[in-house]
């Protein structure tokens, strides 16, 4: 039977937090994986070839870690806990592809200075792969598709409600602002369930794998910055209508409120539709129109 990772059981695991005098933080949402199988499972999801570039963020005790480096990957861990810093330093001290980042994952501008720029370097695109701190989930699985072009796919574990979100269909209570910013970076490839009892100690949520992919052809820029105003100003009061909706967001914001009507013209949208209703391709044709007319009225401006 195929072993991945030695400390991906509850016996390996117990006897790394005793030998460094560790105790799971509560507050970074520490939930060490035991369960090789689920291990396995991941490497196969993030389809891990020698000499990929991962980026980690939470290693932990290295459960994952170990695993990525005997496929022959470089890793980047990203790790906030202290605590957790030198365990990790010492373990891994003889892995020419561990690196290790002390760094706040949020926190991208130190992440960059820490990397010294390595994220946005040439060579093969980077992976995320990691069990998130389920509280920032969500967050650093866009932020990272956003702040680094060279990421390719994100394979991560995230609170089961969080999969939904990032996999959620119009009309439907999970599809939201959320959805679809991601939705306009990448697409979700493949997800599984994984049970409480995988983990040490059991989190009180239930966890999804899911791999997402992201898009071959990179939306522009400026394009995916409109996109994702229309977005944000659609869903801001969601039961409302998307005009409603949108205006509110508008004025709030310092936008031309009849700049509204004008887009969801030009879109075809009818405007007593709510914001759930449309979908990614819709909000892309909102969100090109939005660029158009801004760009216009720079160049008016400049004149």
């Amino acid at each position: 039977m195929t072993r991945y990772s030695p400390l991906a059981t509850p016996a390996a695991t117990i006897e790394y937090l005793k030998q460094w005098g560790l105790h799971t933080n509560k507050s970074l949402g520490q939930h060490f994986l035991i369960d090789d199988g689920i291990v396995g499972r991941i490497l196969k999801c993030a389809d891990i070839k020698p000499d990929d570039r991962i980026i980690e963020v939470g290693p932990g005790i290295g459960t994952l870690t170990a695993a990525l480096l005997a496929q022959g990957a470089m890793v980047y861990a990203i790790e906030k806990d202290q605590k957790l810093l030198n365990p990790l330093a010492v373990s891994f001290a003889n892995e020419q592809g561990f690196v290790l980042i002390p760094a706040d994952a949020l926190d991208i501008p130190e992440v960059k200075r820490s990397a010294s720029d390595t994220f946005g370097a040439g060579g093969k695109p980077l992976k995320l792969v990691a069990n998130l701190p389920y509280a920032v989930a969500a967050t650093i699985v866009l932020s990272y598709f956003e702040q680094f072009p060279t990421l390719g796919s994100a394979t991560v574990m995230v609170q089961r409600e969080v999969a939904e979100r990032m996999m959620a269909q119009p009309n439907s209570k999970e599809y939201g602002a959320y959805t679809v910013k991601l939705r306009l970076l990448a697409e979700p490839q493949d997800s599984f369930a994984v049970a409480r009892t995988n983990f040490l100690p059991p989190p009180r949520v239930d966890s999804t794998v899911i791999c997402l992919h992201r898009h071959t052809s990179s939306i522009p820029y400026e394009m995916y910055k409109a996109t994702s105003f229309v977005v944000e100003a659609a869903f801001a009061q969601r039961r409302k209508t998307i005009r409603n909706s949108m205006r509110a967001h508008f004025f709030i914001h310092n936008h031309n409120t009849a700049l509204v009507d004008t887009l969801l013209a030009r879109a075809n949208i009818d405007p007593q539709r709510r914001g759930e209703t449309l979908s990614v391709q819709e909000f892309i044709a909102l969100g090109s129109i939005m660029a158009l007319l801004e760009d216009t009225a720079v160049q008016l401006g400049s004149e």
